[in-house]
Parts: structure tokens; C-alpha cells; sequence
């Protein structure tokens, strides 16, 4: 059985700065962004509010949307985001 995966956007407080990863397990990974257990990127620029997820059956698919959105442009991200969380609210807790 493959694991689940998923493709998750956070951003800053300022919702200036966007950072796009993979995970197997997302409410741990979060906590670790948000804890600042996670060096690099998103510890330096202090970008831990999820504002957007996707799930999917397994972690191959995760990855290549991953890619995808990755692929895009600064506004493609926006409009995604936007598509589902338009006031950009942190979906942390409802996890």
C-alpha cells in the first residue's frame, strides 16, 4: 500500500513569500514549519501560515503536481490559492 501524499502552499504573515512542498504527513509537517524545526527557506523567511493543500492516493501523484505548480507563474499560485481561501486564512487548524 503506497503512502498518501500531499501538496501543500505556505506563505508568510505579510503574504509576501510563497514556498511549495510535499509530504506524507501534513499536520506534522506543518508543525514543523510553524515551529521553525525545519532549516532553510521557509525558517530564514518565516513562512509557516498554510494557506492551501491538496491530497492525493499516493505520494507519485503528490509529486508531480508538485512540479506543476511549481512550474507556474507567482499568479498562477495566487489564483490557485485564492480559488479556495480568497481571505488567505491559515488552514493549520482545521487540519
Amino acid at each position: 500500500m503506497e503512502k498518501r501524499g500531499y501538496i501543500y502552499i505556505l506563505t508568510n504573515n505579510t503574504n509576501t513569500v510563497s514556498y511549495t512542498g510535499i509530504t506524507s504527513n501534513l499536520q506534522k509537517r506543518i508543525f514543523e514549519h510553524k515551529e521553525k524545526l525545519v532549516e532553510g527557506f521557509t525558517k530564514r523567511y518565516n513562512v509557516s501560515k498554510l494557506v492551501y493543500f491538496e491530497q492525493f492516493d499516493n505520494i507519485k501523484d503528490a509529486i508531480k503536481r508538485e512540479k506543476q505548480i511549481k512550474g507556474g507563474s507567482r499568479q498562477d499560485k495566487i489564483n490557485l490559492i485564492k480559488s479556495i481561501n480568497p481571505e488567505l486564512v491559515d488552514l493549520y487548524n482545521n487540519l
